[in-house]
């Protein structure tokens, strides 16, 4: 009984590992080649984001050729500005690219 807890033990990570691998190379759904401007629209939390880069015209930069990596901020941490912050910066379009860039 207490080498088949050894065995249980020495073979679990192993069992972990060969799953990870199994569903690593389970193929993406077709649908996955999205841009990111595309992703974070259909994520749904943000909007505020794809309209920053509306407004600042990088739309299509980052629908371009990549690779793109993006940090971006939800509707909600975008909500946590002072007042009058994201307008201000909406309507500076250079501010704006500088920070979205």
């Amino acid at each position: 009984m207490k080498a088949m807890v050894n065995l249980r033990k020495l073979f679990a990570p192993v069992l972990v590992a060969v799953g990870l691998v199994a569903w690593a190379a389970i193929p993406a759904p077709a649908d996955t080649h999205k841009d990111i401007v595309d992703t974070a629209v259909s994520a749904g939390q943000f909007n505020t984001l794809a309209k920053a880069l509306t407004e600042a015209g990088l739309v299509e930069t980052l629908k371009g050729t990549g690779p793109f990596t993006v940090f971006a901020p939800t509707d909600e941490a975008f909500a946590k500005l002072p007042a009058g912050t994201l307008e201000a910066l909406l309507k500076d379009k250079a501010k704006l690219t500088a920070v979205l860039t």
